[in-house]
């Protein structure tokens, strides 16, 4: 991982990432993180990277540290209902667009994992292919998308039990598709999803 900004060195530079963007159940989930420059080695060093490329233990062990090294962070999320009246580009943006409303430091660049600009986000962006493995800010996004909605579908799991949430949270499993089609759909699947 070259930096904290993917190359470049604003101020106040906010990375952000998605995550459950293809699940089948419930909301999508954004993390907006602003990381100092002075955090990179301790990061490095503790193997921070792509959220999919880390095991939960790793995840988890990660979270502690970069809320203590972020300068802010903050989480945005859209719920199944936004995602089938709005459809999941708008829902996903509505969710990045909350995480950085949230944070509580104005940031002067923001940078996006993937190739789809931030609509509606008035200030200066760019997006990163693979950001998530080549900028740290991107990376820590990652985590604490994926971390923050996971712990949410296990708590979620426990009012809905028999469709396995708490090992696939919420994606197409064939575990999870024969919970489908034996129990029906719970108000938070994405009905725009299951057709």
């Amino acid at each position: 991982m070259p930096d904290v900004w993917g190359g470049l060195n604003p101020a106040v530079c906010a990375g952000i990432d998605e995550v459950g963007r293809g699940s089948l159940f419930g909301p999508v989930f954004a993390a907006a993180v602003i990381l100092p420059s002075s955090a990179l080695p301790q990061l490095q060093k503790a193997g921070l990277t792509d959220s999919k490329r880390l095991t939960a233990r790793a995840r988890a062990a990660l979270i502690p540290l970069l809320r203590h090294q972020s300068l802010s962070w903050a989480i945005g999320q859209a719920s199944a209902a936004e995602i089938d009246r709005h459809g999941i580009r708008l829902a996903t943006e509505w969710a990045m667009a909350r995480a950085l409303q949230r944070l509580s430091i104005a940031p002067e660049l923001v940078l996006i994992d993937g190739v789809l600009p931030l609509r509606g986000w008035q200030g200066p962006q760019r997006t990163l292919i693979k950001g998530d493995l080549h900028c740290a800010a991107i990376s820590a996004a990652s985590v604490m998308a994926k971390e923050e909605r996971d712990a949410l579908i296990r708590r979620l799991a426990g009012r809905f039990p028999g469709y396995g949430l708490e090992r696939h949270a919420g994606y197409g499993t064939a575990q999870h598709r024969q919970a489908l089609a034996s129990l029906g759909a719970t108000p938070l699947h994405r009905q725009s999803f299951l057709h």
